[in-house]
């Protein structure tokens, strides 16, 4: 597997309607997980390096891959099972990475981002999906989706910077 290569980030406007500003901030956190994912082999990616934490920049990955697929698509496409994780094992999505399927695994993400944007551009920002918080179901809207998103990826994105840091010594954006 040749590293990847980190894709072109767009600037997030400052003056755009609602819509707009959510589509591309989440968009602005997707790309920057690529990039803390950039230039490292199957290896890098899959090593935890900040003990006693398991996390890796693959996990992360994988552990998105499943989070994009929740909030957008399950739900208003039914029950769709995750990929990565069972009740048996609700941490595979971190523990069981392999070095050998980083790019099985950058392929599933980009194709549920995909297929993220394709689902919520058939809904209004005030469509509601019911999904289960705090045990009992609820009634989300896309719009609660999309902060929601923001918030996780940002949150992931600076363990990335982390375990990034700890892999090769990169920083920054």
């Amino acid at each position: 597997m040749p590293p990847w290569t980190a894709p072109e980030r767009a600037d997030v406007p400052y003056d755009a309607d609602e819509r707009t500003l959510l589509e591309a901030f989440l968009d602005f956190h997707r790309d920057t997980l690529l990039v803390k994912c950039a230039g490292l082999t199957g290896e890098q990616l899959a090593e935890r390096s900040v003990p006693p934490s398991g996390l890796s920049l693959h996990g992360l990955l994988r552990h998105l891959s499943g989070v994009e697929r929740y909030w957008f698509r399950h739900g208003w496409q039914g029950d769709l099972p995750d990929f990565y994780s069972t009740a048996e094992n609700p941490d595979g999505d971190f523990d069981d990475t392999d070095p050998a399927r980083v790019d099985e695994d950058l392929a599933t993400y980009r194709s549920e981002v995909a297929a993220a944007r394709e689902e919520a551009a058939r809904h209004e920002l005030d469509d509601t999906v019911e999904k289960r918080r705090e045990g009992r179901p609820r009634a989300v809207s896309l719009r609660w989706i999309y902060i929601h998103m923001i918030e996780e990826y940002a949150r992931h994105n600076g363990h990335a910077d982390l375990v990034r840091e700890r892999v090769d010594g990169a920083t920054g954006e």
